[in-house]
């Protein structure tokens, strides 16, 4: 059972000099880790197959009098197939830092020169032992919630207490036809939760239409939600289907709810009503069975208040809310979701890429994050294109520190009585 408890690192350390792993051994239990030694590659790859590591930290050469480096590099590449995700360190003397250069660019995380220096040997173990978790993680949570990983799923990657009950609605209310009103920052993923509910859903065969609310026009309106018929109007050339009819026996996603004008909010809520419809420049009536969510920015009950949204609209968009907070409140699921993104841009841009170091990865849980996931997932494709290195580095990522920042943000506040531009 788990109790939420956060189990301690595991280490493998491979090495033929048993004063070196003595040594080792008592700096990294004395910080928390926990240490299986081995002496030999063989028993190196047996321990490998019978326990999940965390990071192997290897030394390069295992043959008396030998400084080719051959055994630690067959040791990698045979480590790399059995467990892709395992971080490999390994350790060489100063005068072989060539090989520790080819054994990184053969698919090592990092190198410690001996005799090692402490501190930095023990950044770079936490630091990789973090990321090679957040790597496990996402790939259980991939497994795990494999109802929201259908073939047309969107990737739906949360873990952290905050979304907790996001994931458990998504379970509870994708199944079901409920209206469904996602609300939330810009940028924290409604439109992934509106795919996840449908993908899940008994509808999920069908069509999931998506429609920028706050992209239509009075002209345009009822064209584009309910379609027209030839003649209807001067550019009407040919029948034109609308939304509605495109998301039959499916779900509509009704995105930036809140921008509609009463106009068209009162004819939105005639067709939520009766299901029914006409297309501008027809009398026929068409029905349409339609799964509805919508996503809004905006607090639709101080709109309402406000006399700008009507409260039988909210009423009938809102069977059940569900609310995502933004990523500032959610920072364990960070290194999981930069993960995610970098696996996704590195295949994307053809680059090979182990993680982020040390200082980029403490850049990503420092940073407010006011564009919320979307603006990581920018942050981080910057970075891969960026990236010199095995790794991306703080300057990679081009985000500000909060020093960097303060001055820009007091020079740039509101006036009195004016309302900024929602980014």
């Amino acid at each position: 059972m788990d109790t939420g408890a956060v189990s301690p690192p595991r280490v493998l350390i491979a090495d033929d000099q048993e004063d070196v792993l003595g040594a080792l051994r008592l700096l990294l239990k004395g910080e928390g880790f926990k240490v299986q030694t081995v002496n030999a590659p063989a028993r190196a790859l047996e321990a490998v197959r019978q326990t999940e590591f965390d990071a192997a930290l290897l030394d390069l050469n295992y043959t008396r009098d030998t400084t080719s480096g051959r055994e630690g590099l067959d040791l990698l590449a045979a480590l790399q197939e059995l467990d892709p995700t395992l971080p490999v360190v390994v350790m060489t003397a100063w005068a072989n830092i060539e090989l520790a250069v080819e054994a990184m660019r053969r698919g090592a995380r990092d190198f410690v020169q001996k005799p090692w220096d402490n501190a930095r040997l023990l950044t770079i173990l936490r630091t990789q032992t973090e990321l090679a978790r957040a790597l496990r993680r996402g790939n259980r949570l991939e497994a795990e919630n494999q109802l929201l990983r259908t073939r047309s799923a969107p990737d739906l990657i949360a873990e952290s207490p905050a979304m907790r009950g996001v994931m458990d609605l998504i379970t509870r209310l994708g199944p079901s036809d409920a209206h469904v009103l996602v609300t939330g920052e810009n940028g924290t993923g409604k439109g992934v939760v509106a795919r996840a509910l449908h993908a899940v859903s008994s509808r999920a065969a069908q069509a999931l239409v998506v429609v920028n609310m706050g992209g239509l026009s009075e002209g345009v309106f009822e064209s584009e939600l309910f379609g027209h018929v030839k003649g209807a109007f001067t550019d009407a050339r040919a029948d034109r289907v609308g939304r509605f009819e495109l998301a039959d026996r499916g779900t509509l996603f009704l995105d930036e709810i809140a921008n509609l004008t009463l106009n068209q909010q009162a004819r939105l809520l005639r067709v939520l009503e009766t299901g029914e419809f006409e297309r501008v420049g027809s009398s026929r009536t068409l029905r349409a069975d339609v799964r509805l969510i919508s996503a809004t920015n905006a607090d639709l009950e101080a709109e309402v208040t406000a006399g700008r949204f009507r409260q039988d609209l909210r009423f009938r968009l809102n069977t059940v809310q569900i609310h995502l907070p933004p990523l500032r409140e959610r920072r364990e699921d960070i290194p999981v979701l930069a993960m995610h993104f970098l696996r996704q841009q590195s295949q994307r841009y053809r680059k090979s890429l182990g993680g982020f170091a040390p200082a980029a990865l403490e850049r990503l849980q420092q940073h407010p994050w006011p564009g919320n996931v979307r603006e990581l997932a920018h942050a981080v494709e910057r970075g891969v294109l960026l990236a010199q290195g095995p790794l991306i580095q703080p300057a990679d990522l081009g985000l500000q520190t909060a020093a960097e920042t303060a001055p820009a943000a007091r020079g740039h506040e509101p006036r009195r009585g004016r309302v900024p531009p929602d980014a």
